[in-house]
C-alpha cells in the first residue's frame, strides 16, 4: 500500500546499484519522491542531480518526512550531507575504514534525529526498500515519538478550498458524535477555545482532538503552551494530555489530523488509550 501525504517535505537517501559505482550514497531533498527518483535515474537533462547523472540506476532506500516546511527539510539535508561542518553534529566522528558509506550515513542520520532541533519534530523514518533495512544501534534509536515505518509514500496534491470543505464534511463519521465537524465557517466562529474560552476567528489557528466522542477545540498557541508547561524552555511540544478527553496525544498526530491525514490516525483511535511509553516497560 502506498501512503499519501499532503504538504510533503522529505529528505532521502539514494543507493547506487550500478556495479561500477555500487554502494555510493546520495542525500537529497524532495517534495515528490516518486518523481524525484525517476529524475535521478533519467539523468541531469531530465532534472536529476549532476552527482547522480550517468551513474545509475539508483534505489531510493530511505526517506525522512514530516518536516514543517521546505526550509526545515533543506537544513536537515545540508547537515546530513555535511555533518562535520554542522555545529549541531560536532559529536559525530568521521567515517571509519570499516564503515561503508551506507553505514556511515545511517549513523549520521541516527545522531541527527536525537539532536536539537530535529529531535522535537514529528518526523517519520520510512524504509522504502525492505532489503536495505538496518536496525538502529543501541542508544541511537529515534525518539519514541518518531515512528519507523515501511513502504512507499506518495506526495498528495493539496486540496482546493471546496474539495477540502467536502472532505471535512465527510469526516463526520470518523469523528463520531463530536459535534465539531468543520461543517461551516460560521459554526467554527461560534466555538470557544477549551483553554482560553475565547471564540475562534477561523479554523486556521484551531486544533481538535481526534478521539471519538471528544469535543475539545483549542487555539494552537493555547494548546502548545498547555503541553509545554513542564518544558518552559521549549517552543515545540512533543505530546501532552488532551484537556477534553484526558488522553495522551502526540502533537504531530494533532497536526496530521488538522491537515486531513485521517488514515494514519485510525490505529490510534481504534486502539486502547494506553500511553506509548508503556511499551518501554518502565
Amino acid at each position: 500500500m502506498v501512503v499519501e501525504v499532503e504538504n510533503f517535505f522529505g529528505v532521502y537517501m539514494l543507493y547506487c546499484i550500478n556495479p561500477k559505482y555500487k554502494g555510493r550514497i546520495y542525500i537529497g531533498f524532495t517534495v515528490n519522491p516518486e518523481r524525484r527518483i525517476t529524475q535521478h535515474n533519467a539523468g541531469k537533462h531530465k532534472g536529476g542531480a549532476w552527482r547522480t547523472s550517468g551513474r545509475g540506476p539508483w534505489d531510493m532506500v530511505l526517506i525522512i518526512h514530516g518536516f514543517p516546511s521546505d526550509i526545515a527539510a533543506l537544513r536537515f539535508e545540508w547537515a546530513w550531507q555535511h555533518p562535520h561542518s554542522s555545529r549541531r553534529l560536532t559529536h559525530v566522528s568521521r567515517k571509519t575504514k570499516k564503515e561503508s558509506s551506507f553505514q556511515f550515513h545511517l549513523r549520521v542520520m541516527s545522531n541527527m534525529l536525537r539532536a536539537a532541533p530535529w529531535c522535537r519534530l514529528p518526523l517519520t523514518v520510512r524504509w522504502l526498500k525492505q532489503e536495505y533495512r538496518q536496525d538502529f544501534a543501541p542508544h541511537f534509536e529515534p525518539p519514541i515519538h518518531m515512528p519507523i515505518v515501511f513502504g512507499q509514500v506518495r506526495a498528495k496534491a493539496p486540496l482546493r478550498a471546496k474539495e477540502k470543505q467536502k472532505v471535512k464534511e465527510n469526516s463526520e463519521g470518523f469523528l463520531g458524535e463530536t459535534g465539531l465537524s468543520f461543517s461551516s465557517q460560521s459554526a467554527v466562529t461560534k466555538q470557544r477555545c477549551k483553554l482560553c474560552f475565547k471564540k475562534f476567528l477561523s479554523e486556521v489557528g484551531m486544533l481538535q482532538c481526534f478521539h471519538p466522542g471528544c469535543v475539545m477545540s483549542a487555539h494552537i498557541i493555547c494548546l502548545a503552551r498547555e503541553f509545554l508547561r513542564k518544558e518552559p524552555g521549549q517552543l515545540l511540544p512533543i505530546e501532552g494530555q488532551c484537556p477534553g478527553c484526558k488522553n495522551n496525544v502526540l502533537w504531530g498526530s494533532l497536526i496530521c489530523f488538522k491537515k486531513g491525514c485521517y488514515g494514519d490516525l485510525e490505529d490510534i483511535v481504534s486502539s486502547s488509550h494506553s500511553h506509548w511509553a508503556d511499551e518501554l516497560n518502565l
